[in-house]
């Protein structure tokens, strides 16, 4: 009898030491992987999942309906999704995307898509932040975006019964903090894979494609006319993008001065991140500051439109003539193979698209 009292002592301390004081004992949440495209597998290393964020199941819904939920903004206005859309590839159609008040903001947004594959681990167009995590306090607490802050937000999400539970499901704790915030949004920002394109089925051998896009990849690859490929990749970088910052000689001088404004190196000025050449056809406008409103803008510039600074990419070569000069049918062709990089599926998947709160 002694002993069968010591025995049911000791399984109530136990479990009275995993009560509320101690958040990570005993419940787990559901792992979950990312649904990864075959070309990625081919051509790409596994994607960047911090240790201290596994991707789980109640963590992605509780990203999700966080990603679209206004409450995040001061003035319930703007969410995550307001500034990056599904139907427009997770940007924006307007150059300047509206915050509280109806603000614009300063630079164009970016596509949110395939960032568990950025493995430099450089966020926005300057890459001043260095995880996903870390770059979700930014749009939060920016005046101009959402202007909020943690306390009141998290005290509009711990008056809200339902979002108390899944936070309790999705990170077993009791208490929400800015900490859970950001890694639910996180973990619902490394689902948005995009790798589903008449490009990408080319490459698997279930698509072929036109002479048309088939000549404009061979522009594209060409040191000689287009010389696009050093920036933004090849078949064998599913990404299309290098993920590093370049002048690409858009301006002679810099009121936004990019990379550099964060570094505050004056050799970087007017540098700006690479963005990915996947789902052109829904991502307009184009470059840091939207000024192009269509594809056959972004050739023409890069074609005829260069222009010199202190600080452009030694890559812009043929600045000097003021653009590579390509012919007006080496454009279309350019124009027609970029757009077999997108991909109708990744703005259509339910998996991405809001869903009624619980």
């Amino acid at each position: 009898m002694k002993k069968f009292a010591l025995l049911v002592f000791s399984i109530s301390f136990l479990a009275s030491c995993g009560s509320d004081n101690d958040d990570t004992a005993g419940y787990v949440a559901t792992p979950l992987q990312i649904n990864t495209p075959l070309i990625f597998q081919q051509l790409l290393p596994e994607a960047v999942i911090p240790e201290d964020n596994p991707m789980t199941e109640e963590g992605v819904a509780l990203g999700k309906r966080l990603f679209y939920d206004e409450t995040l903004s001061s003035d319930n206005t703007v969410s995550c999704a307001s500034c990056h859309k599904p139907a427009t590839g997770f940007a924006d159609n307007l150059a300047f995307s509206l915050g509280v008040n109806e603000a614009p903001g300063i630079r164009n947004s970016m596509p949110l898509m395939n960032l568990a594959f950025n493995f430099f681990e450089n966020f926005n167009w300057d890459g001043s932040a260095v995880t996903i995590e870390t770059q979700l306090e930014i749009p939060i607490t920016d005046p101009i975006e959402m202007n909020n802050n943690f306390p009141d937000l998290i005290a509009d999400l711990e008056a809200d019964a339902s979002y108390a539970l899944q936070f309790e499901q999705a990170f077993n704790v009791t208490t929400i903090t800015k900490t859970e915030v950001t890694k639910a949004i996180a973990q619902f920002l490394r689902t948005l894979v995009s790798g589903n394109s008449k490009f990408d089925r080319h490459l698997l051998g279930q698509a072929t494609l036109t002479p048309q896009e088939q000549n404009g990849l061979d522009v594209f690859l060409d040191e000689a006319r287009g010389d696009c490929f050093h920036c933004h990749g090849s078949p064998t970088n599913p990404l299309w993008t290098d993920n590093i910052f370049h002048n690409n000689g858009l301006d002679t001088s810099f009121e936004d001065r990019g990379r550099g404004a964060f570094t505050g190196d004056p050799n970087q000025f007017g540098q700006f991140k690479s963005p990915s050449l996947r789902n052109l056809a829904f991502t307009a406008p184009y470059m840091h500051d939207g000024r192009f409103a269509t594809l056959e803008e972004v050739v023409d510039h890069y074609s005829e439109g260069l222009v010199f600074s202190e600080t452009i990419d030694p890559l812009m070569k043929s600045v000097a003539e003021g653009g590579v000069g390509l012919s007006d049918t080496d454009k279309a062709d350019l124009v027609a193979f970029l757009l077999s990089l997108s991909d109708p599926t990744f703005i259509n998947n339910p998996a991405f698209l809001p869903t009624e709160a619980p």
